[in-house]
């Protein structure tokens, strides 16, 4: 058969497809992709002008396309206008692809030979090396998380949701497309799932955009608005599913419908209030980044609040709502600790020791990088312990980012949060794994707290021998005398581990003390081998910060730790009656520091509490819980995210003060808030103490009232 009949056959069967491509602004662009249509044999092509301001639809008709005016905006709104022209409605298929150049229209032979078996055609970005090194991390994120909730949702995988899809027109007719914006591909995909459509993907590669800018992924606050859009279009649809399945309105099938609901719109929630927050962590800098970030965290305290109501939870689903707000967050501009984190292990790296030098030493002035300036207290050596500043170090000499800083705070996290599910089962660990507050703690504002953390939860469900129960209590977390004679390791293994937590935060030490008093039955040589396992990581940290024999890894003559203040609940109530100077030499106090006494008086009740808790408290995670409520009611300085410290017990414990809290924390950013706007200073007022602390009490004494009654 000559080329000539090959040609003429081949365009036959490409004359019952159209081609519809959206367009914006895309005057650069439009003739190369309808050359390129052109060349594979396309002579069909629909451009739909979306109120381009420059000459996309005159390049577009001059290059030989049919070209239709659609002035309301929205992608899915282009791609509807385009399906009622006449060259569609009389097609056998619909090709949609962009107009920016990015679709690699050489591969159109590939999608076109799979006609036969398939109703849906899928372009895989995410397929090819090339593609996926062109999506930007928010698409390829953004990519993931929507394929993995049809997945749950509907039971079909996809990798991508790509631009460049070939299917049948009868088959979009029967989809009953009604989104008009971003959530026109997510919508053809979930329908097509739950259609039952044949439906594939294939690698394709996604090439650099030819010109003009991009609608979404071009801008922080496109990426946002079509993240938001995607995920509303998804909880949209998928309540449309269950309420189908539903119709009958049995008994049984509405509760099923109720906890599908509160899974999807937890999810969504956590979800969205992290897309939504994560463009506003600037809190010095920008007036308006606190109510806003305030927006977003309120959504995701909603998603929270609603997970209270789940019966049960899969693997997928738990891992899906922890994981996606935490990458989300991670892109947010994050707290100012997080730069003394970079400059202690900067400094490190070039032999200088950051306990003996603070950020201001002019020694240090050659290295001074650009964000030297956003370090807090920068008159004030380092408070933080050897661990921790040998993690900064190491993770300077590796890179000097945030994001790397970071990403090691979450994967800290997200060990915390496997080893809670894994003991407690996924629905108990919803508390902290979808947890607003510990999320902005480790993937937002960069706090490196779950490092001291994960230790610590180690070597309590380390010590604790029962199996697993599927109930947790504090009963369960109580080891028994037989496992203690049998598996001596396991409580050298946990004081070790407790060690290490206090060489990271110095807020562990109770923690040993505890260890060491509950074994004293063993005999004087059982103490001492605790003593040892629990001090040996702080001592062999210290070592490479001792010289001339002075190692000064202590804060005790740091004017920030002796007198420094936060949002505390009883500090400002003793300042105000306590003689200012009482108890501090005069005139050492400095300017920023409230007047009231030095903050070692507050060490006195806390220790009479940790005294009280070695003699009478049952267990490891007994004890660290209770000690550490103390420790929040008592400190001078508190900022939000120490309330996290209290949060993987609280798995355990069910405790109601700290699934209160975690809620009522975030108004501690109104500090910051009344900074950016000059409207106060680095003080809570009465009522806002009141909204951050009183949730807290009244949960402490729900618990209080039902663990009483229990007994």
């Amino acid at each position: 058969m000559s080329d000539e009949t090959n040609g003429f056959r081949s365009s036959l069967m490409l004359s019952n497809v159209c081609v519809i491509i959206p367009a914006l602004d895309e005057a650069d662009t439009i003739a190369g992709v309808i050359w390129g249509l052109q060349k594979q044999g396309l002579a069909q092509i629909c451009v739909v002008d979306n109120g381009s301001c420059d000459r996309t639809p005159i390049i577009a008709t001059q290059a030989g396309a049919c070209v239709v005016s659609e002035p309301r905006r929205g992608y899915g709104q282009a791609c509807w206008r385009g399906l009622q022209t006449p060259m569609a409605t009389e097609a056998e298929w619909i090709l949609f692809c962009d107009g920016d150049g990015s679709d690699d229209l050489s591969q159109l032979p590939d999608l076109l030979a799979l006609r036969a078996e398939h109703d849906l055609i899928i372009g895989n970005r995410r397929g090819t090396e090339r593609g996926k090194q062109q999506l930007t991390p928010v698409q390829n994120f953004g990519n993931w998380l929507a394929t993995r909730l049809i997945w749950l949702g509907w039971g079909l995988r996809y990798e991508d949701l790509g631009p460049l899809r070939l299917i049948r027109k009868s088959v979009i007719d029967r989809l009953a497309m009604s989104d008009r914006g971003f959530g026109w591909t997510v919508e053809m995909q979930a329908k097509a799932a739950g259609a039952a459509l044949r439906t594939c993907e294939i690698p394709v590669n996604y090439l650099p955009r030819q010109g003009g800018q991009s609608k979404i992924a071009g801008t922080v606050k496109g990426s946002v608005k079509a993240g938001q859009v995607i995920l509303t279009t998804l909880a949209r649809l998928y309540w449309q599913k269950v309420s189908q399945k539903c119709q009958k309105g049995a008994l049984v099938c509405q509760s099923a419908l109720v906890q599908r609901g509160l899974l999807w719109l937890s999810v969504l929630l956590l979800t969205m209030g992290s897309v939504s927050a994560m463009p506003h962590g600037d809190f010095l800098n920008d007036p308006m980044a606190v109510p806003l970030f305030w927006r977003g965290m309120g959504l995701m305290s909603g998603g929270f609040a609603l997970s209270w109501g789940l019966r049960k939870v899969t693997g997928g689903w738990f891992w899906v709502g922890a994981v996606a707000p935490r990458l989300v967050l991670l892109a947010m501009y994050p707290g100012d600790d997080i730069w003394r984190y970079l400059w202690e292990g900067h400094i490190q790296n070039f032999g200088f020791n950051p306990y003996l030098l603070a950020p201001s030493a002019e020694v240090l002035i050659p290295l001074r990088f650009e964000t030297w300036s956003q370090i807090n207290h920068i008159d004030h050596a380092a408070i933080y312990p050897p661990v921790a500043q040998l993690g900064f170090r190491l993770l300077a000499a590796i890179s000097p980012s945030v994001l790397l800083f970071k990403l090691s705070f979450v994967a800290a996290d997200l060990g915390i949060c496997g080893l809670l599910s894994h003991r407690f089962g996924y629905r108990a660990a919803l508390l902290y794994a979808w947890n607003p507050l510990v999320m902005y703690s480790f993937a937002g504002g960069g706090h490196y707290d779950s490092w001291f953390l994960l230790p610590l939860m180690a070597a309590w469900l380390g010590e604790s021998s029962r199996e697993q129960s599927g109930k947790p209590s504090e009963d369960f977390l109580e080891p028994t005398e037989q496992a203690d004679r049998k598996q001596p390791w396991r409580v050298w293994k946990s004081a070790f581990l407790v060690g290490i937590s206090i060489a990271v935060k110095w807020m562990s030490m109770p923690v040993l003390a505890f260890l060491v008093w509950r074994y004293r039955r063993r005999g004087w040589r059982w103490a001492v081998i605790l003593i040892v396992a629990g001090l040996l990581p702080l001592f062999l940290a210290t070592l490479p910060f001792c010289h001339s024999g002075s190692c000064s890894v202590l804060p005790v003559t740091s004017d920030f730790v002796t007198y420094g203040r936060s949002a505390a609940l009883i500090a400002p109530i003793v300042d105000a009656l306590w003689p200012s100077g009482l108890l501090q030499p005069d005139g050492l106090q400095p300017s920023w520091a409230v007047q009231g006494p030095a903050n070692w008086i507050y060490a006195l009740p806390l220790g009479l509490v940790v005294l009280w808790g070695v003699a009478r408290w049952r267990s490891v995670g007994q004890f660290t819980e209770r000690y550490l409520m103390a420790l929040m009611l008592l400190a001078p300085i508190i900022h939000s995210w120490y309330f996290v410290w209290l949060v993987p017990f609280a798995v355990a414990s069910r405790n109601w003060g700290t699934r209160m809290v975690s809620l009522s924390a975030f108004i501690y950013f109104a500090l910051p808030h009344q900074l950016a706007t000059g409207a106060g200073d680095w003080t809570l007022s009465a009522t806002q103490r009141f909204w951050l602390w009183g949730p807290f009490a009244l949960g402490l004494g729900i618990s209080a009232l039902a663990s009483s009654k229990q007994t």
